[in-house]
């Protein structure tokens, strides 16, 4: 019914953001809320579920994203808070590497995820995600080779302090510009990037 929405970013709150469109709100379901910024104009991708009684929007950052997220709801087992919570914590490139790679303990990272369902994930997706979506290994993890060790382990520390790979890969680039020679001293700097962006 939706493809996408543009407009303004009116609110955001731990769970979901409202964009304005012509005057009126749409509260949509995103993976990572806090990667938006309010008053900004942007287009967003959208997809409606109806299940039972309840409807809800589920937002993208990306076509991709989107698509991702759709193929993921034919998987036995995912429902849209499942595939929300994948796509928190990585993205659409990244899935497409795990599966493409039959790495079942990758997807087992993710919340609800048990072996048999990544194992249905490999089986069902694979071949299948999009071309646009194929990504580099990097896409996966942030600490790829042209990663100077000490900024490696600072961003590894940041997702064991709970902060999503999406969060820590969109501060990566900053940080790799960061004049710091030290772990320490890149974990601070990445802990008051992220800050910044609650």
């Amino acid at each position: 019914m939706y493809e996408y929405f543009e407009g303004t970013i009116q609110a955001i709150t731990p769970a979901y953001i409202v964009i304005d469109v012509n005057g009126i709100g749409f509260r949509l379901l995103v993976a990572n809320p806090y990667d938006f910024e309010a008053g900004k104009q942007m287009r967003i991708y959208v997809q409606l579920i109806i299940r039972d009684n309840d409807q809800a929007l589920y937002g993208f950052e990306s076509a991709a994203d989107k698509r991702t997220f759709n193929q993921l709801l034919t998987v036995t087992g995912i429902g849209p808070k499942s595939a929300l919570a994948i796509l928190a914590n990585v993205s659409s490139g990244g899935l497409a590497t795990a599966i493409a790679q039959d790495d079942v303990k990758f997807l087992t990272k993710f919340p609800g995820i048990g072996k048999k369902t990544a194992a249905q994930i490999i089986l069902d997706l694979k071949g299948k995600i999009s071309a646009d979506a194929q990504p580099s290994p990097a896409a996966i993890t942030p600490t790829a080779s042209d990663v100077a060790p000490a900024l490696a382990d600072a961003l590894a520390a940041l997702v064991a302090l709970g902060y999503t790979q999406r969060a820590v890969d969109g501060i990566t680039d900053a940080l790799k510009t960061f004049d710091a020679t030290t772990t320490d001293a890149y974990l601070r700097e990445g802990l008051r990037l992220l800050s910044g962006r609650a």
